[in-house]
């Protein structure tokens, strides 16, 4: 296979080496230097470079699909959306774009949509597309600023930086592809004429590049998962060389560059498949916190004031050593701070009796923590809601059980609330997992447990209690394992905290009950939670059932069951991280990014990188050593920081690293000041800060409303809020809102087209430090989206009860 592959290159006779590639636009004629090669101004060169990186970026989301990881692939997209439209500096991917080419940033974005919904719809042939018509226009724009040979040098790297895309799927055993994907590379290697340019200047590596394709496709045939990477390694390191052959010195190693960047998302797109990553775990680990607030709560209502604040303390105490500390604080550094004030809150309230500012510090500590979650958990907040919910609706039957029906209700009655207002998606996820499940808990359980809880009909509360609780788990067993884990981790270490409670009002025959009930429904599976922990690690599920038979002991033999519950407690946040930490992809992903940095100390790019700016090469360094860390414990944090480096690293070695866009301490792009627009106005309805009396917040993040939904009381007052990207839009879809409604819109428009038309001339914007805010009189569902970024998908809608 290999020598008929090779032979069929050197004796067709095709001389493409000077041919444009199929698709190139633009006539981009340059000047030519001294030394006979095409003059680039060196700032150029690095934004080309950069959307080279972009190139490299946008077969991740279709080789998920090939891997039948579409939900994996519309979030890599939406990563890659984000990014694209947060960009700034001078010098950024976006502008530069816009105002090189207004046809080809137009084209480029519309297709990014057309594959967000072809992903969303599972169309693979209408995802490649949407995929080819994006790098179409990217190509075009790099061919304005260069030539048409330069973007051909380019292309050999986007296309060495295809072949180790397949990894994603060997990662998930989709061999037919992955040698589709081999052999399809190979094919096109000839056909662009690449195979030509680089032989015509380094035969040995156009030859490595054809010889290690057939040999990945021969190991993947072969079922030599290990070997096929390892050519495809090899088939990079070959590209890699063939460009530095062909093309001068800095286009080589700006290219470079933006491939080894390119290799950075790669890793980050292994590390979404197969299971949640470790800010899931710390997700989880705050989900478990709301559940202690709450039974502190629990207790002092009873009368046990001390062993209610040992348990406030408690929750700081761990909080202070645990890995979600730092996560939170990186999340929301005011969700971080208002969350510990809060603890001091119900520290206090608990020491001077002061019910009203107990409740008042419970709701504080529980909102705060929602808000860590549900920015570290995302699109999975939902699973973790539902332990959160298992384990109150265990608290309403423990108050039952002790004779205090009417809290039960009260505690039922506001968790039914809670999931009308869609707190943490929790409302819509449930339905559009399945309908009979929804049904099952909101109509046939719920509304009946409150009803039973009211009427003091024991019978009743066991039938529906129980039904609220199986309905949950079922739900949670719709997803997989390492994601229901997160919330039965929770759910579990809140039953060993109840048990302690209850012990320490006395009653301790019910507490060893609650804890063989918790043996009972982790030996039963858990929704896979018990698997998972078994798996992921044997000595960790071992020390976890060690640790919940040790409070079954101390219930069974009254004894100090709480003392207990906390290890346990330990026990279960850390079988979350165990779990999220051996699934997905991350030891392939931690391999691809330690394969980069080998490659890298041997690269040309290496010493052309240390002698165009060393600052920058140790800043380039250091964020791949992170990165590579960060991937070999199971988190892909690093990726922001790292593509941010190799972008610096590319205009350094153009010859223009002052030119780069900026790089905050943290992440990747810094500042926002760059985002604000001078000329624009936002209109009669959009504020400076966020109005105090908002009933409701909705954050506008780059891409994205959050909430995308919200449901509010006729009357309620809502604020969007400006939180990231450049400015946004409020306007509502005509069409989609109730038929007795006045249009709405930021900028105080009385129709979408004048909406859309005022955004054109500058009237609309809602920027960094600014809110549209809109009372909301009439009722039903109002649809509406951000006019600069309905393209990427940025749509919400409002439901007025």
């Amino acid at each position: 296979m290999v020598q008929t592959r090779r032979r069929l290159l050197q004796t067709t006779g095709t001389v493409l080496a000077t041919a444009a590639l199929a698709g190139c636009n633009g006539t981009g004629e340059q000047a030519m230097g001294e030394d006979g090669e095409t003059a680039i101004p060196a700032a150029d060169l690095g934004i080309v470079a950069e959307w080279n990186a972009i190139r490299t970026r946008l077969r991740d989301p279709v080789i998920l699909g090939h891997a039948e990881e579409y939900a994996a692939g519309a979030s890599v997209l939406g990563d890659i959306f984000e990014r694209f439209e947060s960009a700034s500096g001078e010098n950024n991917a976006h502008e530069r774009l816009e105002d090189t080419d207004e046809e080809h940033y137009e084209g480029f974005e519309t297709a990014l949509s057309d594959l967000r919904s072809a992903l969303e719809s599972d169309d693979l042939d209408a995802a490649h597309d949407a995929m080819k018509d994006a790098d179409k226009h990217l190509r075009g724009a790099q061919t304005q600023l260069t030539s048409e040979e330069t973007v051909k040098q380019l292309t050999a790297l986007v296309m060495g930086v295809h072949i180790k895309d397949v990894d994603v799927l060997l990662a998930t055993d989709a061999l037919d592809d992955a040698t589709l994907e081999y052999n399809k590379i190979g094919t096109k290697f000839q056909d662009k004429g690449l195979y030509d340019m680089i032989a015509d200047a380094d035969t040995d590596a156009a030859d490595g590049v054809v010889d290690a394709l057939d040999r990945a496709a021969t190991a993947v045939e072969a079922g030599d998962k290990s070997e096929a990477s390892d050519a495809g390694s090899e088939a990079f390191g070959a590209a890699t060389q063939g460009l530095h052959a062909v093309a001068s010195a800095n286009v080589a190693g700006a290219a470079h560059m933006a491939a080894l960047q390119g290799l950075g998302w790669d890793a980050a797109a292994l590390s979404t498949i197969g299971g949640p990553s470790t800010d899931y775990a710390h997700a989880a680990a705050l989900n478990l916190y709301r559940a202690r607030a709450y039974d502190a709560h629990w207790v002092a209502a009873n009368g046990d004031s001390d062993t209610a604040a040992t348990m406030a303390s408690d929750v700081f105490a761990h909080f202070e050593g645990a890995r979600a500390h730092e996560a939170l604080e990186e999340a929301d550094h005011d969700a971080y701070e208002t969350f510990e004030s809060g603890l001091e809150s119900l520290q206090t309230g608990i020491d001077e009796g002061d019910d009203s500012g107990i409740d008042d510090a419970v709701a504080t500590i529980d909102e705060n923590l929602r808000t860590g979650i549900d920015i570290l958990a995302g699109g999975n907040a939902p699973l973790l809601q539902s332990g959160f919910f298992r384990a109150r609706f265990e608290d309403a039957y423990e108050r039952y059980q002790q004779g205090e029906a009417d809290a039960a209700a009260s505690i039922a009655e506001g968790l039914f609330g809670r999931f009308e207002a869609n707190e943490l998606e929790f409302h819509e996820t449930l339905e559009d997992t399945s309908e009979s499940l929804y049904e099952t808990f909101e109509e046939e359980h719920l509304s009946a447990l409150i009803t039973a809880d009211e009427d003091d009909d024991s019978n009743a509360v066991d039938t529906h209690h129980q039904g609220v609780l199986d309905t949950l788990l079922d739900f949670e067993a719709e997803h997989s394992a390492a994601l229901a884990s997160g919330a039965e981790a929770g759910y579990m270490a809140a039953r060993g905290f109840d048990a302690a409670g209850i012990a320490a009002l006395g009653e301790a025959d019910r507490a060893s009950t609650i804890v063989s009930g918790a043996f009972a429904h982790f030996e039963a599976g858990a929704a896979g939670y018990h698997e998972a922990i078994e798996e992921a690690d044997a000595e960790r599920y071992e020390s976890f059932e060690a640790a919940l038979g040790a409070v079954q002991t101390a219930a069974d033999d009254g004894g100090d069951v709480y003392a207990k519950a906390k290890p346990f407690n330990d026990e279960a946040v850390a079988s979350a991280y165990a779990i999220t930490e051996a699934g997905g992809a991350s030891e392939p992903a931690a391999a691809m990014m330690s394969d980069a940095f080998a490659h890298f100390e041997q690269a040309e790019v290496h010493e052309a990188l240390e002698e165009a700016d060393h600052d920058t090469y140790e800043s380039f360094e250091a964020a791949l050593e992170s990165y590579l860390s960060g991937l070999e414990s199971g988190s892909s944090d690093g990726a922001e920081r790292y593509a941010a480096m190799a972008r610096t690293g590319g205009f350094a070695v153009a010859g223009a690293v002052e030119a780069a866009p900026p790089v905050d301490a943290a992440g990747a792009d810094g500042g926002e000041e760059d985002n604000e627009e001078a000329d624009v106005e936002g209109g009669p309805n959009v504020v400076k800060g966020t109005p105090d009396d908002a009933d409701h917040v909705v954050d506008m993040n780059a891409v994205a409303f959050d909430p995308e939904s919200l449901t509010i009381q006729q009357g309620d007052t809502v604020a969007w809020t400006h939180a990231g990207g450049e400015a946004h839009s409020v306007s509502a879809y005509e069409d989609s809102i109730p038929e007795a409604a006045s249009y709405w819109a930021s900028g105080d428009f009385d129709s979408e087209s004048a909406a859309r038309e005022g955004w054109e001339n500058g009237v609309g914007y809602v920027q960094s430090g600014q809110s549209y805010v809109r009372t909301f009189e009439t009722t039903g569902t109002h649809e509406y989206f951000c006019i600069p970024h309905e393209a990427a998908g940025m749509e919400g809608k409002v439901i007025v009860e």
